[in-house]
């Protein structure tokens, strides 16, 4: 059995096989390859196209993620309820309700900043997707009480963007996005802004904390969906060239004037712009984390991919030692706006077995005194009972669960809908169920509408949807608790899943099915 999927066909490249009922499962070319096909599958495609298969298409409109099935997910745990008892809660069953229990956490190395959901949403950065869907995102996550990340290279890719002696002194789009927020801002979550090489090169987090009063910054390792440097698409020569002036690579070439005339007859249309890839190094590390605090920012988080168990390893350490306030795990498999689709679903630790690495790194500096970062772990989550499995899988030490694409959907969503009603153009299927108005299709309008009054109108669909969305989160996952008895986040632990699969147990150390409760089962059965 493969666990790979589409192997040489994929929506997320455009491509299909000409007989997708025979296919070699190997290779996942057509089991009769015939003289005369136009290239259906990646591997014709590439014929062509060459190395403009390599990423999911188009780039700017969508996001991806891996198709791997990994052999264990969370799928394969299961979420264990009781009927005996309460924790956090008086146990009366008048008391011990769903809408009682209290999902807010918090995070920092003094546990400062406080989240109404247990929700951070990681690095959206400079793909078009994200700022084309910002407005939604800043808004939506700062009414919902979450953590936004800005993510790596919104400076270097701002056309508008200053700089003096290579160092950044304004950016329209970095303020929008931040001031986005701030206006919003209820007391709980925070905007953080992300930092790789070339940010660094720039100066990024210092203009942010001096000019925009940003409090929270983040140094970038990697994320789960690749292993390599920041990417995207450019359409045009100039801004090929400005990037490259910028200090990016950028392919092709766009000084060579081959390549040039190539892109104006129209051989290709898009340049690739691509980031460095960070040289990690204890020393350094620490020194920056000092550097940045003494500079004035007043948290420092860490995020990193999906590296070697060695590398995971290294950021747990790292993180204790300069105490950093949340440090974020990112699983293989994760979204993203841009990255080899090759790569996203074949490199990498998945999120279940990174996170229980994690949790056995984490518990052996916790078992030798260490000081215990906040902890975040993102990779593939999106809806209530992942967040509860994610939660329970790191117990105590998960604080939070990060999700970006389906944040990120519900702001599209939110969005369209928000045109659709604007224009007249509600889908039928959605009209003659619910209604044509805002406040008939987005069930959480009214209740924002009472909370902000006339400020109401000025909350966009994109960050209503978002809203909504982290709303049916919070709800789903009270109820997944109430039933689990824990009636607040600290009281969750790793005794609330059980593992369906013998393997799956093996990997994590949480019990069997059949072996759950075993001798308490057996002291009830003899009493």
């Amino acid at each position: 059995m493969s666990f790979s999927k589409g192997i040489n066909a994929s929506a997320a490249t455009l491509t299909r096989n000409r007989t997708p009922g025979s296919v070699c499962p190997s290779s996942g070319m057509c089991a009769t390859c015939i003289e005369g096909c136009t290239g259906l599958c990646e591997v014709g495609r590439s014929a062509y196209r060459g190395r403009e298969v390599i990423y999911p298409q188009p780039f700017g409109p969508i996001t991806a993620a891996s198709e791997k099935d990994y052999p264990i997910d969370l799928s394969h745990f299961s979420i264990m309820g009781t009927t005996v008892g309460a924790h956090g809660i008086e146990p009366d069953s008048d008391k011990a309700i769903f809408p009682n229990v209290n999902i807010e956490s918090a995070v920092g190395a003094n546990e400062q900043i406080k989240l109404r959901l247990p929700v951070v949403i990681p690095g959206l950065g400079s793909t078009n997707i994200a700022k084309q869907n910002w407005e939604g995102l800043a808004i939506g996550a700062a009414i919902s009480g979450v953590i936004l990340t800005i993510g790596e290279n919104v400076c270097g890719m701002d056309p508008d963007a200053e700089f003096s002696s290579g160092r950044v002194v304004r950016s329209p789009d970095m303020e929008r996005r931040v001031k986005l927020f701030q206006k919003w801002y209820n007391g709980y979550g925070t905007i953080v802004v992300q930092s790789n090489i070339e940010d660094t090169k720039l100066g990024v987090l210092e203009y942010v904390i001096d000019k925009l009063g940003v409090e929270a910054v983040e140094l970038k390792w990697g994320q789960g969906a690749k292993d390599i440097g920041g990417e995207v698409k450019l359409n045009s020569l100039e801004r090929a060239l400005q990037l490259k002036n910028r200090g990016y690579i950028v392919h092709p070439d766009p000084e060579d004037p081959g390549v040039q005339e190539a892109f104006r007859k129209g051989a290709f249309k898009e340049f690739e712009r691509h980031s460095r890839i960070g040289m990690v190094e204890y020393d350094s590390f620490l020194a920056r984390v000092e550097q940045l605090r003494r500079h004035g920012a007043k948290y420092v988080f860490l995020k990193t991919g999906a590296y070697r168990p060695a590398d995971l390893a290294r950021a747990v350490k790292y993180a204790s030692d300069a105490r950093i306030d949340l440090l974020t795990v990112d699983g293989a498999g994760g979204g993203t706006g841009m990255s080899p689709w090759r790569m996203m679903n074949e490199w990498g630790i998945p999120t279940v077995y990174l996170e229980c690495l994690l949790y056995k790194y984490l518990n052996k500096l916790a078992e030798r005194g260490k000081f215990i970062p906040s902890v975040a772990i993102a990779g593939g989550f999106a809806l209530e009972d992942q967040v509860f499995k994610g939660l329970a899988l790191g117990a105590p030490y998960i604080k939070a669960v990060g999700m970006a694409r389906a944040p990120l959907t519900a702001a599209m969503v939110g969005k369209t809908l928000g045109e659709a009603i604007k224009n007249g153009k509600v889908p039928a299927e959605i009209a003659n169920k619910y209604g044509t108005t805002l406040e008939q299709i987005f069930v959480a309008a009214s209740e924002l509408k009472a909370r902000y009054g006339e400020a109401f109108a000025e909350i966009p669909p994109g960050a209503i949807g978002v809203y909504t969305f982290f709303e049916r989160l919070g709800v789903g996952l009270k109820q997944l608790m109430c039933g689990a008895r824990k009636f607040a986040l600290r009281y969750i632990t790793r005794d609330d899943i059980v593992a369906l699969t013998p393997e799956a147990a093996k990997v994590s150390g949480i019990p069997y099915v059949m072996d759950l409760d075993a001798e308490e089962a057996e002291r009830i059965l003899e009493s």
